[in-house]
């Protein structure tokens, strides 16, 4: 149950967020590496929620 609240709290995070973001990612005048930024953070995310599980 409470990594369901961990992926709630993070998706309602996501979609406050996600004009804001959106907008900084495509800037043309930004960093090329913008995009990866994004997707590390969502791959280290995944990976820490991930951890947490006990084996069954």
């Amino acid at each position: 149950m409470n990594n369901q609240r961990l992926v709630i709290l993070l998706l309602l995070i996501a979609y406050i967020f996600s004009p804001t973001l959106f907008t900084w990612i495509v800037n043309p005048e930004g960093a090329w590496y913008r995009p990866y930024i994004m997707w590390i953070l969502v791959i280290a995310i995944a990976y820490v929620i991930q951890a947490r599980k006990k084996p069954s």
